[in-house]
């Protein structure tokens, strides 16, 4: 349905949509946190970047992003998994209580329904064994 939703969009339209998310994203962090965030996440960013744009012309980042995303590519999973544990601890603190009370089974199951995908039984045991103790249970 996403999918859908964004192919009917204009690029103008695309851009509009991300800068209104970021702003709002963002609105509480001082500019010095934004910086703090920037330039832990740059080096990572940079990594990724040759992989990313694969000889595409940079102009467009938001399609761009998009075309990754529609790919399944490996450099958008890379991002991903060195980017989100390190936005999930700068954003997490910054979200009232009882929202990350709610968020965070939510986002556990997501992880345990969807990493676990095409594992054997087995090998969902041991991953489970490895979160449990994590979470000291």
């Amino acid at each position: 349905m996403m999918q859908l939703i964004m192919e009917r969009m204009s690029t103008d339209e695309k851009q509009r949509l991300m800068d209104g998310m970021m702003e709002k994203f963002f609105a509480d962090l001082t500019p010095e946190e934004k910086q703090q965030m920037m330039a832990s996440m740059m080096p990572m960013m940079m990594e990724m970047m040759p992989q990313m744009m694969e000889g595409k012309d940079p102009g467009n980042m938001m399609e761009m992003m998009l075309e990754l995303m529609r790919k399944d590519m490996p450099a958008m999973q890379q991002m991903m998994t060195k980017m989100m544990p390190q936005c999930l601890s700068m954003m997490l603190p910054r979200i009232g209580k009882e929202e990350r009370v709610e968020f965070i089974p939510r986002m556990v199951a997501v992880l345990l329904e969807q990493g676990s995908d095409g594992m054997t039984e087995e090998e969902r045991t041991d991953l489970m064994k490895r979160v449990a103790k994590i979470a000291g249970a």
